[in-house]
């Protein structure tokens, strides 16, 4: 259903001179908030994207010198694709970010050999559901067709995807636009963190993000910065 009206947007903008400067920003930030969980409950919990965006922030948060024997990581969305693919974001971070001292962390990976996607995003959530839940960080990306996650607006199922309030963990994905079926967690498990975090580089991103939240804007990533109860933090670099 098409809705008539929408919310007011708030975001914080945090926008850094080159690439390399953000990536140390967002991993000190990342690395505060897990070791704030840690402090308060003796584990944490993230939540990354996969892609080629977040290759040198990875590279900084795995030297970063935190309690990673206590950290759970795990995917916001993944291709069914096996690890050893050069499309898995799993390969991704087990080749960027589960390094250093980083490699102390449990992985925890959303893809799963099955014979359907729905399979998959069955088994996904059964092992993911005994994680230390709410998730404590999460690194959203953006695609330039305003999708963030596996949110794309070409996705049969987009308005399951986006139901703030749904108890699903993770979700088949089947859109054109997408490629090969994906696997996401859902909206409500991704707002329901301590911090979410969207990572953008590019002018063309900039633009991308400007036109997709603007007035009148329906596209995915504007829906989840409008259910969002805490505002998420954009970070940004030309």
């Amino acid at each position: 259903m098409a809705r008539e009206q929408l919310s007011e947007v708030r975001y914080g903008w945090n926008g850094f001179a080159d690439r390399q400067d953000l990536a140390t920003a967002l991993a000190g930030e990342i690395a505060d908030r897990l070791t704030s969980a840690i402090a308060k409950r003796g584990t944490a919990l993230l939540a990354v994207s996969g892609g080629s965006t977040p290759a040198k922030l990875f590279a900084a948060l795995s030297t970063t010198p935190i309690a990673w024997d206590k950290v759970t990581v795990t995917l916001v969305d993944e291709r069914f694709v096996p690890p050893s693919s050069p499309r898995s974001n799993a390969g991704l971070v087990a080749a960027n970010l589960l390094q250093n001292k980083a490699a102390a962390a449990r992985f925890v990976p959303l893809y799963h050999e099955a014979a359907s996607i729905e399979d998959a995003a069955a088994a996904d959530s059964e092992a993911l559901k005994s994680l230390p839940w709410p998730l404590d960080v999460v690194i959203l990306g953006m695609g330039g067709d305003g999708h963030t996650a596996s949110f794309f607006p070409d996705a049969g199922n987009l308005e399951e995807l986006l139901d703030p309030v749904s108890q699903r963990i993770v979700l088949p994905v089947h859109a054109a636009s997408g490629g090969e079926p994906r696997l996401t967690l859902s909206m409500a498990r991704i707002i329901d963190a301590g911090f979410v975090a969207l990572h953008i580089e590019g002018e063309d991103k900039r633009a991308a993000f400007n036109g997709a939240t603007g007035p009148g804007a329906k596209k995915p990533i504007r829906r989840v910065l409008e259910a969002a109860p805490r505002p998420i933090e954009v970070f940004w670099a030309p």
